[in-house]
């Protein structure tokens, strides 16, 4: 009997991986000069005139081809200190700017919820998702987890941009 593709999908490779440090996962193996050129943008340093060095924790394995968002989600889902996870989709390899796919690991306890805001959260979810160049990853990860903004004000302000991905603040 042999397992399902989905339990096959761990993450080894993140143990020990400092809280900073922004995972992105290799779900697209369709184009590797595109794969080197997204890692090559997420490996340059950061921030203000390039003050910061990027912390940057890539799963490039193929046991990860063609998963979805749901099945990565489900995969981080017990990793600490984790507020977003990055995919390189195929969208990403086709992108002219490389877009990620930025995931929010947080998610609403409904179980608690007042039933009034919980219609509310019914009608106006928070997002989930978005796309960001990846000179835009260490801005959305380290904003994230140090709590100074969270991710419905990314998302909007992706979607304010004309092809809807996110860059640099």
């Amino acid at each position: 009997m042999t397992m399902p593709e989905s339990r096959e999908r761990v993450l080894p490779e993140i143990v020990g991986r400092d809280t900073f440090d922004a995972l992105v996962i290799r779900t697209d193996f369709s184009d590797d000069e595109s794969w080197k050129a997204v890692v090559g943008e997420l490996r340059r340093p950061w921030g203000p005139s390039g003050g910061f060095p990027a912390g940057v924790r890539v799963v490039d394995a193929p046991a990860w081809s063609g998963a979805t968002a749901d099945e990565v989600l489900a995969a981080v889902d017990q990793v600490e200190y984790l507020s977003v996870v990055f995919l390189a989709d195929l969208h990403t390899m086709q992108s002219p700017v490389r877009a990620l796919l930025a995931l929010t690991t947080i998610w609403e306890d409904e179980s608690d919820l007042d039933p009034v805001y919980y219609q509310e959260l019914i009608e106006s979810p928070e997002p989930r998702e978005l796309r960001a160049a990846p000179t835009a990853v260490h801005d959305i990860h380290v904003n994230l987890t140090l709590g100074n903004m969270g991710f419905a004000e990314f998302a909007a302000a992706a979607s304010t941009e004309p092809d809807h991905v996110l860059r640099p603040l």
